[in-house]
């Protein structure tokens, strides 16, 4: 638990907002601002039911079946129907952060005052996260438009009494999970069954998570690449500024500043400077910061992305109370998001690619520049780190297949009146399973890499030095042959994905960009 409040105002939240809510169980609270702006939204829709109007969601059915009026004595039971039938979701559940962050993003969205729904709705989703009650969310299920259906429909089924949670580690049915954390279920009223399953909450959680590894994951892959140069003899040459200040992508400048600070002061680079042993170094090293740089600026890309989606309104119908109107609208469609997550997903499986591919020259003996077969010293009776690339070698290839996009795919549904998905759910859910597979290939490297500076003399930067010593603290030298997965899944949780592999050589060298 951290100390801050997440405030929901009807405002814009940050992806970092979401990320201490998901990860940090950061508290929640609904200002009264937001409670006001939902009461106004609110009056609007009691008006349309009052005087008998005919508006989507709120007296027609929905879907293919918005041409049918609802009899007044059934809009109600209505709405909780819509729940029901939308909880046809399947497959493993999702994990826990991802469920907090759809929570707290639905919350948000009911809070800006475009939705037409009562405060206890959002404060009912607002206590279920300062609760700790998690609703059971299936994985499978969305198309992306009219957003997350099958998630968010699962999402709020405990509120309502029905569906699973999880309170205090135990999954169990939905209404024993709010008696538990002392909460009552709510009886849903006109349009706030439509307003809790209609939105793109699912993929901007998935991505704001996602996001927030990603650029973890570039800072760690400039380290792991600073410490592969050292121990493949490389040179510091191709990251001369005055050569990125002629092509200058921002990605690419920050990429060459991080190489340039972190082998600052190598006693092992400056030991072969005036070698000719090497004229070029090959492509992995000295086209690092323009892949890694490309990959960075697809990450900037993504927060753009994700940032004007956290100060949206994704729903359908919207209410504007300033003139009593409800208008349809296609808010919800995923489209902008579903490209953002895909091409999060290429961005961080080009890290994968060049990881692999530096990790195997240090294993290779005809590239090595005179390091033992495999970084074994006996080598024929030991074989080292030859499997650990063949890891590294399914999981590239396995992200290679999880980047194709999946928004150029596009299945109608809804009796055709949904003609056009967006797919974008499952480019979250595969961008998760990209960057699950990123952290073990670099956590391979990263092994390779501190081996390589151990056979090495003299020592290495102070940055990469402070790196090794991190991945020390996990993982023993390679001596006589082990089993090295669990060396391997160690490094990627504890060093990788937390962050501290980074941290740990920018500390070292005043911060890395």
């Amino acid at each position: 638990m951290i100390d801050r409040v997440v405030e929901i105002d009807g405002g814009p939240l940050r992806v970092e907002d979401v990320v201490a809510v998901a990860r940090e169980g950061a508290p929640v609270r609904l200002t009264p601002r937001s409670v006001e702006l939902m009461l106004r939204s609110r009056a609007v829709v009691e008006d349309a039911v009052r005087e008998g109007r005919v508006e989507y969601g709120i007296t027609t059915g929905f879907g293919a079946l918005s041409d049918v009026r609802v009899p007044d004595d059934e809009l109600e039971a209505m709405q909780l129907s819509l729940v029901r039938s939308h909880a046809a979701g399947v497959g493993k559940p999702l994990e826990v952060e991802v469920v907090r962050a759809m929570l707290l993003l639905r919350a948000r969205t009911l809070a800006t005052g475009y939705s037409g729904v009562r405060p206890l709705v959002a404060e009912g989703l607002v206590e279920m996260l300062n609760r700790k009650v998690h609703p059971v969310v299936p994985e499978q299920g969305s198309v992306g438009s009219s957003g997350d259906l099958a998630q968010l429909a699962h999402l709020a089924l405990p509120l309502v009494g029905e569906g699973e949670a999880v309170v205090h580690g135990r999954r169990m049915r939905g209404a024993e999970a709010m008696g538990l954390a002392g909460l009552e279920p709510i009886e849903l009223s006109y349009k706030e069954g439509l307003a809790l399953v209609n939105g793109t909450e699912g993929m901007l959680a998935i991505g704001c998570l996602a996001l927030t590894d990603a650029e973890t994951l570039a800072r760690t892959a400039d380290v792991v690449c600073a410490m592969t140069i050292e121990g493949l003899h490389g040179t510091d040459r191709p990251f001369d500024p005055r050569l990125h200040a002629l092509r200058p992508h921002p990605g690419q400048q920050l990429s060459a500043e991080n190489l340039r600070r972190l082998l600052a002061g190598s006693p092992i680079v400056e030991s072969h400077r005036h070698s000719d042993h090497a004229v070029q170094d090959a492509y992995s090293l000295r086209c690092a910061p323009q892949v890694h740089g490309a990959c960075r600026d697809v990450i900037s890309y993504a927060r753009g992305v994700f940032e004007r989606e956290l100060a949206s309104v994704a729903d359908n119908p919207l209410v504007f109370s300033e003139t009593g109107e409800v208008l349809t609208n296609g808010n919800f469609h995923g489209e902008p998001l579903g490209f953002a997550l895909d091409f999060l997903a290429q961005a961080l499986a080009e890290l994968g690619s060049i990881s692999e591919r530096r990790s195997d020259r240090m294993l290779d003996p005809t590239h090595s520049e005179g390091l033992p077969p495999f970084l074994t010293e006996r080598p024929g009776l030991g074989s080292g780190f030859m499997l650990a690339q063949y890891t590294q070698a399914a999981l590239v290839a396995e992200n290679r297949l999880l980047a194709s996009p999946a928004t150029v795919d596009t299945i109608p549904t809804s009796g055709t009146k949904e003609d056009h998905v967006a797919m974008g759910w499952n480019a979250a859910i595969k961008l998760r399973r990209v960057i699950a597979n990123l952290s073990r290939i670099m956590a391979i490297e990263a092994m390779c890499a501190a081996q390589s500076l151990e056979l090495r003399e003299p020592d290495p930067a102070p940055g990469t030095a402070a790196a090794l010593a991190v991945v020390r603290e996990h993982c023993a030298p390679l001596t006589d042959d082990r089993v090295i997965g669990t060396d391997i899944e160690e490094l990627a949780t504890e060093l990788v994905e937390s962050g501290r592999l980074a941290d740990a050589a920018a500390a070292a060298i005043g911060g890395l960009r």
